[in-house]
């Protein structure tokens, strides 16, 4: 098998990664604001390991103590 039709598989850790960008939209259209998914999906940088795809630029969601979101920084 070739390099360019090399069958590749995510990690969990990536589809954790794509759960927790879809949980944020979730969130924010919750709130009424807006969140485009794709604009999150387009800006992953990815590497491949043993156990997949690794996604090295996970969303992040912090909470305050209330259990409410928090922005971003």
């Amino acid at each position: 098998m070739s390099e360019k039709t090399k069958e590749m598989m995510m990690s969990d850790q990536a589809i954790g990664a794509f759960m927790m960008t879809l949980q944020k939209s979730l969130l924010m259209a919750e709130r009424g604001q807006p969140c485009d998914i794709t604009t999150i999906l387009r800006g992953f940088r990815f590497r491949l390991s043993d156990s997949g795809l690794m996604v090295m630029n996970p969303p992040l969601i912090k909470f305050d103590n209330d259990g409410e979101e928090e922005e971003e920084e």
